[in-house]
């Protein structure tokens, strides 16, 4: 009768285990006593986020100048209590202990890798977004052809609102693979752009001061940082030139960039017709 061979150092423990694993896989380890505080943890914890939210929005109206600050924080304390009640509900709900954990890793992880590859991918990208920081709750972002503010960063989706009031649901992961800008990169004041095309023949130094004056008359300019006209022109499809002025200024609440072309806007065309400028495309008489 041959004698026993001895298995290698190192390998009798996963063997064990392996035998000790229990029938039925996954479905073995399940308790069910333990959904009902389950169900209690997932959904606590989406009311507890909500109403931090709600919270946290109610504050941020009232400090304007730690708004940015507040509206973060809520999002990184949300994905703080997402992340706490998955791990409480899947080692309650699922009994896995270290043996069974290294029977079944590899159909664990097969298994969670297709039932929730896009959520992770979400998630991971939320986290990232959050520790590299592109952009914040609060910022204002061109991404996909959209602009508007960062209303909330999810654990599956960013939030958007356009300078048209309408809500944009984006899916987080594709923030790490497109380009994203930031118009105020995490700071309450933020740069606006307003071009006026005027006709060639205009006199460009007194249009100049009135887009000037018309910008220093707004309540909403930022003081805190310079404000410019730029000069420049541009040719025409049909061969014909334009001169075009830009003021580029900051308001205070990157909130109000709307509010402050409408009024500069306002202010310099009807200086422009007082003084008899006319804009490019303007008839005569």
């Amino acid at each position: 009768m041959l004698d026993r061979i001895p298995l290698p150092t190192g390998l009798e423990a996963p063997l064990a285990a392996a035998a000790a694993a229990p029938e039925g896989g996954l479905l073995a380890l399940f308790n069910p006593d333990a959904i009902p505080a389950g169900i209690a943890i997932i959904l606590g914890s989406i009311v507890a986020v909500r109403f931090i939210n709600q919270m946290g929005d109610r504050l941020a109206e009232k400090a304007v100048s730690r708004r940015l600050a507040v509206k973060n924080a809520r999002t990184i304390l949300g994905f703080l209590i997402y992340a706490a009640a998955a791990f409480f509900v899947a080692t309650s709900v699922f009994e896995l202990s270290s043996q069974a954990l290294f029977a079944l890793s590899g159909t664990l992880a097969v298994a969670a890798g297709f039932a929730l590859k896009d959520l992770a991918a979400s998630f991971l990208a939320g986290l990232a977004i959050l520790a590299t920081k592109p952009f914040q709750v609060g910022d204002m972002i061109s991404f996909g052809g959209f602009y508007g503010e960062v209303k909330d960063i999810g654990l599956r989706n960013v939030q958007l609102v356009t300078l048209d009031d309408n809500l944009v649901t984006i899916p987080t992961n594709k923030f790490l693979t497109e380009p994203v800008a930031s118009a105020n990169a995490g700071a309450l004041d933020c740069m606006v752009v307003i071009p006026f095309y005027l006709r060639p023949d205009t006199d460009h130094r007194c249009a100049r001061q009135i887009v000037n004056d018309a910008v220093l008359a707004s309540k909403f300019l930022f003081l805190g940082k310079p404000f410019r006209v730029q000069v420049s022109q541009k040719l025409c499809d049909d061969a014909c030139s334009v001169i075009v002025l830009t003021a580029k200024a900051y308001v205070f609440d990157a909130r109000h960039e709307k509010a402050f072309v409408s009024d500069v806007s306002d202010r310099a065309l009807w200086a422009f017709r007082q003084a008899g400028i006319r804009l490019a495309g303007s008839r005569e008489g």
